[in-house]
């Protein structure tokens, strides 16, 4: 069975200050396109460096997930720091990934210029940055999950069957 994560990076949401919308948002995102059943874990950990690349290479090397999508820390704050340590932790990039994300945002807000999502490899796992906000993740995911059953197929990692509707 293919194996999803979905990692809130957020420093409130981790202290539990601040309920996390983006990992339920990005779940039921998932639920209501997927065709076959796919686990899931969540995480939630702190905006920073270190606590994003640790939890993306314990996702990859341990876990042996398929597939990562984070959602936080992707704005242009001091504490935004998940492209950072997501290129800490690929081998690839796949830059086309983030123009496609903003190029939809900004038909929606003018502010998603601001927004530094990308995605990337390693080893047989595709992690995908997201926004924080659940509309945002909503407008991302639809734009750019097309291409994802066909890069995790060229990576050798799990499939994902898609709803024909």
């Amino acid at each position: 069975m293919t194996q999803i994560a979905i990692v809130t990076i957020s420093d409130r949401a981790s202290r539990g200050e601040y309920e996390d919308l983006g990992g339920p948002a990005i779940e039921r995102w998932l639920r209501g396109v997927l065709a076959e059943p796919c686990g899931f874990a969540r995480r939630i950990v702190p905006d920073g460096l270190e606590s994003v690349r640790d939890v993306l290479i314990e996702l990859c090397d341990q876990a042996g997930v398929d597939l990562i999508l984070t959602t936080g820390g992707t704005g242009p704050s001091p504490r935004d720091l998940t492209p950072e340590a997501m290129r800490q932790v690929i081998t690839k990039e796949l830059p086309g990934f983030g123009e496609l994300m903003r190029q939809a945002s900004l038909q929606h807000v003018r502010t998603a210029i601001l927004s530094r999502q990308t995605a990337g490899v390693r080893g047989r796992s595709l992690i995908i940055n997201l926004p924080g906000k659940p509309s945002s993740i909503d407008v991302c995911l639809s734009a750019v999950f097309p291409a994802v059953p066909y890069c995790l197929e060229l990576i050798g990692a799990g499939s994902i069957v898609v709803n024909s509707s």
